[in-house]
């Protein structure tokens, strides 16, 4: 429904380039991750430096191929930056180098997002269960009410894993 919207106001004036990655982060929620894509190079040949579209570009090309792929997605908004790192200054970005390198840096990086980025916690979660930690994964999610899938999913391995102890 939001797509529908989104769609209808980008008709009545082309301009408003933002509108596109709205529509493409509809999409990624939807899974359709090539779409997503497609859409998001309309804006990004306007702003090619845009955090929120490089990184959702990226998130994208995670879901497609890897986190080697997507890393790569990111190096741009590097290569553009005149400060020295701009991964340290922006917590998606730290939050999804750990998730695009399978979990490095996690214990470091994930506990003071857990309650700026929804998705830390899940990946935090999903790092113990990895480490072999069912005991630190089940503390962090136990008092999680699930909403979709991925929720119920990662809840039910979690006590399946403490389960098997």
């Amino acid at each position: 429904e939001a797509t529908d919207i989104y769609k209808r106001l980008l008709v009545e004036d082309r301009e408003h380039w933002a509108l596109n990655v709205y529509i493409a982060f509809c999409y990624y929620k939807l899974d359709y991750y090539d779409v997503a894509l497609e859409i998001l190079n309309t804006y990004l040949t306007q702003y090619p430096h845009s955090i929120t579209a490089v990184n959702l570009k990226a998130c994208s090309h995670y879901q497609l191929y890897n986190g080697k792929a997507a890393e790569q997605e990111l190096r741009v908004l590097q290569q553009a930056s005149s400060s020295g790192n701009i991964f340290q200054e922006h917590d998606l970005l730290q939050h999804n180098l750990v998730v695009f390198r399978n979990g490095e840096n996690a214990i470091q990086v994930l506990p003071p997002l857990l309650d700026i980025i929804p998705e830390a916690r899940l990946n935090l979660v999903i790092y113990h269960l990895r480490m072999d930690e069912p005991q630190e994964a089940f503390t962090l999610i136990k008092d999680l009410e699930p909403a979709v899938p991925r929720e119920y999913i990662l809840k039910g391995v979690v006590f399946a894993a403490l389960g098997q102890r």
